[in-house]
């Protein structure tokens, strides 16, 4: 045995041992319960359903009809006949099922001691089983940190598994079946998995189609022979994405940051009542002043045609500094981002699963 295995056997045994001291311990950790409710929802009639629907296609002089018999019968009816209706209307169906809601820990305890034998409340074996696959995952990344390990490995090619899974299966249904499949044929799509598709028009058709040669095209390159066709539906794929990305960078890129970049320098603030706020309207100017002098500023230090001399080399130099106050700000919005997933994991190691904080006040620590 290496010295490496020997190691990961010894942080293994030592990481067993204190699981399950911690499960000894108190409340014991990483358990899900749940709470049974029933829900109940009321069907419509399907008598009313058509009543309603044909109401609108009924003429005016059956309608003036069925007004004259109906205060002929309750003239006629009298005092009963209120409670004649309404014994005769028919009472919709329902339906109902069971749903189970996770519950804090606290809650299961308190249903415990007022029923032991109580099954409201009870421990969630799939959910609870998931949460102790979460820790072992979460772990697992993080055991990189000192080493490469097959745990490791294992967590990270089941992240690609199922990340390449999950995209596959919702590009399958979220775009081949409405768009390729549902211009293609219609209704086979709509009678066998989308009722709500909208019949395509002619147009649609024939660019699917064209899509669906573009596609088969592609395919052919990995056949040993007429690779060279795949290069076709490449290059109609770079050039049509250029010709798309370039009129939006254009637009948002270049247009709109320099109509951004365009403002006054001297800005008047109001408030309320109308009056000028000299606060509020320096504060203001400031800003609109930094924000133009940034942008000529960093200009001149990308601008490599002249020398960085004179004032040229001036504005270059505080071009510097603005763009290291960016990078800055930026990296450190980027590894604040990082801290913040770093805290939620811990936060449900420690509190999810060890229970060993309790923030939230679930459980009675």
């Amino acid at each position: 045995m290496t010295r490496q295995a020997k190691t990961w056997l010894v942080i293994g045994a030592v990481f067993v041992a204190l699981i399950v001291a911690r499960g000894m311990i108190g409340q014991g950790l990483g358990r899900v319960y749940v709470k049974r409710t029933e829900v109940t929802a009321k069907l419509p009639d399907a008598a009313a359903v058509n009543s309603a629907a044909a109401a609108p296609s009924a003429s005016a002089s059956a309608s003036t009809s069925a007004a004259t018999t109906a205060a002929s019968t309750q003239a006629t009816a009298g005092p009963s006949g209120a409670s004649s209706q309404a014994t005769t209307q028919s009472s919709a169906a329902s339906i109902s099922w069971q749903e189970w809601k996770q519950v804090p820990p606290l809650e299961f305890a308190a249903a415990q001691k007022v029923n032991a034998a109580q099954t409201e409340i009870t421990l969630s074996w799939p959910r609870t089983i998931g949460l102790w696959l979460a820790a072992f995952f979460t772990l697992a990344i993080f055991s990189f940190l000192y080493a490469d390990n097959p745990c490791y490995k294992i967590a990270e090619s089941l992240v690609v598994g199922v990340s390449a899974a999950y995209w596959g299966v919702i590009g399958f249904w979220d775009t081949l079946v409405p768009k390729m499949f549902g211009a293609l044929t219609p209704g086979l799509v709509k009678s066998l998995v989308q009722p709500s598709l909208v019949a395509p028009e002619m147009l649609q058709q024939i660019s699917m189609v064209l899509a669906l040669v573009l596609g088969v095209m592609m395919l052919w390159r990995l056949l040993p022979r007429g690779g060279w066709i795949s290069a076709w539906p490449l290059a109609f794929i770079v050039g049509v994405t250029a010709g798309l990305k370039i009129v939006s960078h254009v637009e948002s890129d270049l247009m709109a940051q320099a109509a951004a970049t365009m403002k006054p320098l001297v800005v008047s603030v109001t408030d309320a009542s109308g009056a000028t706020n000299m606060w509020d309207s320096w504060w203001a100017s400031v800003a609109n002043v930094l924000l133009v002098v940034g942008v000529i500023c960093c200009l001149a230090y990308f601008f490599f045609s002249v020398q960085h001399k004179g004032v040229v080399g001036g504005a270059a130099r505080v071009g510097i500094w603005y763009l290291m106050i960016t990078f800055g700000a930026a990296f450190g919005f980027t590894v604040m981002g990082r801290i913040a997933l770093l805290a939620a994991r811990l936060e449900f190691l420690f509190d999810d699963w060890l229970w060993l904080i309790d923030p939230n006040h679930f459980r009675s620590l």
